[in-house]
């Protein structure tokens, strides 16, 4: 099941399905043309780091000599998919550490210029998270989206990250071998279907080393938050600004850590903790969308016709649990060739808590799977895979699986370790524990070693960085947020009570007004402030 923020394959961690919809057809021909000019910020800062082992050590950079022909690359931008967007491509090494003999890739590149009024404020890098999601999808959204103060002043720009999308995308399987893997049932009640989900999980890993093996080495969060810092200097700019969304939070903390006085106005919204390692994200994660699951059920009993009965929130997991029992040994039909299993089931449920305003569209799913139609569950399941209506995937599934595999050792190497952990995973999440303990594998089954490992980013000498939590965050938990603040020299923590994964730009005025006074005017919010 996808992602955004956990570090491992069918992490549950993404942007909300909502804004991916909303993202839709942006940019189809993301390539090089027209015209532009040279950059004039500084040269690389080989080496650089301020902050964790992690960042510092897993990918040195070589000299700023080898790296400089990519920071002084002349980008040609063309017009693009929608009015006043432009797209280019820009190059970088395949390997920061031998950048001559690796070779290179190419990654796409999308702006919309800032149309005032007010004075340019540089470039606003945008990234929804995934890892795996389009930066440049979620460009629409946010050069359209996020406050009008903020893209007058800002060029709006999004970079596909190495392996994601229209950026030398890592590629594993076919979209039937797909269909297959996704339907395959991640809460084992035999040695059968253990081994069966074992299996799925050895031909994931091997097709992606069959398809992608030259990328998988090269595609951590270290290498892509480099390629942001050469996209900083392509646009001039001698500080990055940037918005990032879920695991964008941990590629904004790791370039900071990096490129710690590069930092310009660093916003990290739903923010992982990168100090954490694999296995307690997963089980911190199995509690968010627990306590997200009680505000649903808690808002549906209000509705005389929620399909979980309207009498408590235990009665509303019983019933819950109930519904994925029954799929477990029949699964509905859904008028197509495909059943809804229990873990489709499992992940259109999880796909509606990430976002508050899916909840009416998760009862009407759950209402629909009561009298036997699995489509509209199977729906909010493909929505959450970037599955579309003809069948075909996107490759968040597969960029995903090799950035977690490469950041962090495995949380869970064999079967074993997973049978070992399932009490604790349980007791974090009764629905949905299980679920999510078994599909911690995949990683163990990786054909290149992880680089990266847990440590903390401290980022000594940045500018002010702005990171913000939401109390009932599913995907990423407050107390990540809480964390990361602390542990950045320079943080600044700013808290939404509310539900749903992220904060800004989704409809809370008072996160917006904090935002936007930081991001114009680089005034952080007062210490403890609480938005509602």
């Amino acid at each position: 099941m996808p992602v955004d923020g956990v570090r491992r394959a069918r992490s549950l961690l993404r942007i909300p399905a909502a804004v991916v919809v909303a993202t839709g057809l942006l940019l189809s021909a993301c390539s090089s043309g027209g015209s532009g000019h040279p950059a004039s910020a500084s040269s690389p800062e080989a080496g650089a780091s301020g902050g964790s082992s992690d960042t510092s050590s897993s990918s040195g950079a070589a000299s700023s000599a080898d790296l400089a022909p990519y920071y002084h690359q002349k980008l040609k931008w063309r017009s693009c998919g929608a009015a006043g967007f432009d797209c280019t491509t820009m190059k970088v090494p395949l390997d920061y550490a031998h950048p001559k003999a690796g070779g290179d890739l190419t990654l796409a590149v999308a702006r919309k210029k800032a149309a005032g009024p007010g004075k340019r404020l540089g470039s606003l890098l945008v990234n929804p998270g995934g890892p795996g999601g389009s930066a440049i999808d979620y460009l629409q959204y946010a050069a359209l989206g996020y406050p009008a103060a903020v893209t007058a002043r800002y060029d709006m720009v999004a970079v596909d990250p190495r392996g994601v999308a229209r950026s030398a995308p890592v590629e594993c399987l076919t979209d039937k071998q797909m269909d297959t893997y996704t339907a395959v049932d991640t809460t084992p009640d035999d040695s059968a279907e253990i081994t069966k989900l074992e299996s799925a999980d050895k031909n994931f890993a091997a097709g992606c080393e069959q398809h992608s093996a030259k990328l998988l080495d090269h595609v951590s969060t270290v290498d892509s938050a480099r390629d942001m810092d050469v996209l900083r200097g392509i646009l001039g700019d001698q500080q990055l600004n940037y918005v990032g969304k879920s695991y964008g939070t941990f590629l904004g903390a790791t370039y900071a850590g990096l490129f710690p006085k590069r930092v310009g106005k660093l916003v990290l919204d739903g923010a992982m903790d990168p100090s954490v390692g694999a296995l307690e994200s997963s089980r911190a994660q199995a509690g968010g969308f627990e306590v997200a699951f009680d505000a649903f059920a808690k808002n549906c009993l209000q509705q005389a016709s929620c399909p979980l009965g309207t009498t408590s929130v235990a009665d509303a997991g019983k019933r819950l649990d109930a519904l994925f029992k029954s799929l477990d040994g029949h699964p509905l039909p859904t008028g197509t060739s495909r059943k809804l299993t229990e873990a489709l089931g499992t992940t259109g449920v999880i796909a509606a808590m990430y976002d508050q305003s899916a909840w009416p569209t998760l009862r009407g799913a759950l209402a629909g799977a009561e009298k036997g139609d699995g489509d509209p569950l199977l729906k909010l399941s493909d929505s959450y895979y970037e599955r579309d209506d003809s069948g075909k995937y996107s490759n968040l599934m597969y960029a995903n699986a090799a950035v977690n595999c490469l950041d962090l050792p495995p949380a869970l190497r064999s079967t074993a370790d997973v049978e070992r952990a399932l009490p604790a995973f349980r007791k974090a999440s009764p629905h949905f524990g299980t679920t999510l303990a078994w599909s911690s594998l995949v990683c163990g089954y990786w054909p290149v070693k992880a680089t990266g490992h847990a440590a903390r980013i401290t980022a000594p000498g940045a500018g002010p960085i702005l990171v913000v939590g939401t109390i009932r965050d599913p995907a990423t938990p407050y107390a990540w947020a809480v964390s990361l603040a602390d542990q950045l020299d320079s943080g600044h923590l700013l808290t939404y009570d509310g539900d749903g994964h992220t904060a800004y730009a989704r409809g809370s005025d008072c996160i917006d007004t904090s935002v936007n006074a930081y991001l114009l005017e680089g005034k952080v919010p007062a210490k403890g402030t609480v938005c509602k």
